[in-house]
């Protein structure tokens, strides 16, 4: 299948290079004219390697898949640069959040949502790393199992889920409180484990987080998800954590809104998120 990248940051230069690496063409959209086409990556996962991969400011040629990996922050600025008309197969986002997805519908005529649980980061144009042992897509509609079925040709683990809703909050509970705690504090998520009171601040998030996750329908096992957030490796850091460091915009209302949102419309406490997402904005 033909691809293309819409946003190359960590996400998509490491799902965006592995797919190349596999035999598939890839195309990275991208905002910079002089994007090098020979990209490399550093993963732990994936090992070293280099890629080839066409890059453009604007989509000109169709694809039959359209990767979203921008930050939830740049997504309305990005869109106009892939024409949906291109489009000939369908688009997967694999942002932050949830509320994106019906974004994506209002353009795109078919959207196939995806999570993904990674440590990655862009160093430079073209140059990305990869931390930890795993790299695990989820998707959920259609033409999920023949995306799956390259990213796990390309050494990506892929799964094909059958609840979208289930699918994006149970990345959700898992992000926040990880995401919203080590920006807070500047320390990875060992760090804020170790301290009680965050450690406390973190529970707080995720059973929040959780709440409202049942509240909407969404099917989330508690103890299982409880237990990956505090199996997650001490080294482990959150992409907002890196932005703040960065002094770059922050996903907050990605993150924690719809927690925050969700909780204020079914008559749910948020006290935790709703004061990071104080504290943070």
């Amino acid at each position: 299948m033909r691809h293309a990248v819409l946003g190359p940051g960590g996400v998509g230069g490491v799902i965006g290079a592995a797919l190349a690496g596999s035999g598939s063409p890839v195309t990275f959209i991208t905002r910079d004219p002089d994007y090098p086409t020979r990209v490399s990556v550093e993963s732990d996962k994936l090992g070293s390697f280099e890629a080839e991969v066409a890059a453009t400011t604007r989509l000109d040629t169709p694809v039959d898949v359209l990767w979203v990996t921008t930050k939830a922050t740049q997504l309305e600025a990005a869109l106009p640069s892939a024409p949906a008309a291109l489009v000939e197969g369908t688009v997967v986002p694999l942002l932050n959040g949830a509320d994106h997805v019906g974004r994506l519908r209002e353009l795109y005529a078919a959207v196939t949502p995806g999570t993904i649980r990674v440590e990655a980061e862009k160093v430079a144009a073209g140059r990305f790393v990869q931390r930890g042992a795993f790299i695990r897509v989820e998707l959920c509609g259609v033409m999920a199992a023949d995306v799956a079925e390259e990213l796990e040709a390309a050494g990506i683990e892929a799964r094909v889920a059958n609840d979208e809703l289930g699918m994006l909050w149970r990345k959700l509970v898992m992000l926040a409180p990880l995401a919203l705690t080590t920006t807070a504090t500047m320390r990875s998520i060992g760090g804020v484990r170790d301290d009680p009171r965050w450690r406390e601040r973190l529970l707080g998030v995720f059973d929040e987080a959780c709440d409202v996750a049942g509240a909407l329908g969404a099917r989330v096992d508690r103890e299982q998800s409880r237990g990956l957030l505090l199996a997650m490796p001490d080294f482990m850091r959150s992409s907002m954590q890196k932005d703040r460091e960065q002094e770059r915009p922050l996903e907050l209302d990605a993150i924690a809104g719809p927690i925050v949102r969700g909780g204020r419309e079914h008559g749910i406490p948020t006290p935790h998120t709703s004061i990071l997402q104080s504290l943070l904005g």
